[in-house]
Order: structure tokens, then sequence, then C-alpha cells
């Protein structure tokens, strides 16, 4: 696997500054959140499964998962560097490597954690994009490793989406924040990534809806 980047003091002062952030804003948070206990039984009964999520839509996963030592496969370009930090501070497992690098050897290591009873928590349509369109590497770990495809989405009010490509929402401190967890999703050896990729991506669209009228 490549090494990542020893971090500078410039990249490591960023990285705390967002991760204070993420403390004040998920924090603080007053949730509601439906499906999450049958979520979390199953990834007990199959030991292990995949946590999806829009890339826009992380914080407050982000912070509600830390110290469980779930897994995160994140990119080894600079931005990477800082979402490894502060993914490792909360408590989290790293791969690093994505499709332009270190990709195929990434995804062996995560298939390994899979296969031995890991979380994957995952954002199938990072980290470039398109917003909100589902990319196959999601359906190759859950074909492959045969584990339940979980599909979560949070959103708050008031809150302030920025100008990015994946319209990143940051809550409000002491925000109200509603969460849907979808019904779990197996791929099947013989489905089609096309029909798969549509699946989980009608599922986490259908949680954020959800999740958006209970606001």
């Amino acid at each position: 696997m490549e090494k990542p980047r020893p971090l500078t003091l410039k990249v490591r002062a960023l990285a705390a500054t967002i991760g204070g952030l993420v403390r004040l804003l998920a924090g603080t948070a007053r949730l509601t959140i439906i499906g999450e206990e049958a979520a979390m039984a199953t990834l007990k009964e199959h030991n292990g499964g995949i946590l999806v999520t829009w890339h826009g839509r992380t914080l407050l996963s982000l912070y509600r998962y830390r110290n469980r030592g779930y897994w995160a496969l994140v990119s080894l370009s600079r931005d990477g560097d800082i979402q490894a930090h502060n993914f490792e501070k909360f408590g989290y497992q790293i791969v690093r490597g994505s499709t332009g690098r270190g990709g195929a050897r990434a995804a062996v290591q995560m298939l390994r954690e899979l296969e031995k009873g890991g979380v994957l928590a995952f954002t199938p349509d990072g980290p470039r994009g398109p917003a909100r369109k589902v990319q196959p590497g999601v359906v190759f770990f859950a074909r492959r490793s045969g584990k339940p495809i979980l599909p979560l989405i949070a959103t708050a009010t008031p809150c302030k989406r920025l100008t990015t490509w994946d319209d990143y929402l940051l809550p409000a401190p002491f925000s109200r924040a509603a969460w849907v967890f979808g019904e779990p999703i197996f791929i099947a050896a013989d489905e089609s990534d096309e029909d798969a990729c549509r699946r989980v991506e009608e599922a986490l669209n259908a949680c954020e809806a959800r999740a958006e009228g209970m606001l």
C-alpha cells in the first residue's frame, strides 16, 4: 500500500480546526433517528456491512459513529490527508487509495476487512462526484463480500449548504437533525452494476426525502 505523505504543521492545524468544528456542529445537534436499531442488528447478524451516505451528508454520521473502529476508504490526495487525519482522530480505521492511485491494493485490503467482520463507512458518489450518482465501487465491495449495504441520510435545520460539488451540508450549532436508515440492500452475483447502483441511489434519495420531510 502506498504510504501517505507526512502531515505538515499547516495541514495538522487545518485538520484540528475542522475536527473542532465537527464536534461543535454535530455534538450539539438534536437528533431524531429512524431505523438505526434495525440497521445495527443487521450489521451484527451479517458480521459487518457497508454504511453508505452521500458525500455531502457525512458530517453528522462521522461524529455519531466515532470510536467504533469502522473503516473508511480515503484518497491519497492532499484533501484526503486532512480527511484521513480527522477520521483517525474520531476513532476510524483508514485505508488509503482511490481509483486514480492505490485503488487495487486498497480494494483488496478493504475486502479482507469486510470478510473479517469489519464495517465500511462509504460515500458511493465520492470522492469526485458527480453528486448523488452511485459509482460501482460500493457494488463491487458488497457483491464480493456478500455483506449488506445500509443506506442512511442525515440532514438538519438550520444549516449551511456549501457551494461545493457535493452541496456539503453544515448543520448550525444546536440544530434539529433528522436521520433515516433504509432497508438493507444485498447485491446478487448476477445483478448488473447498473441495476445495483440504481437501487442504492434510489434508496439514498428516498432516505433523504423522508429525512427532509421530517424537518
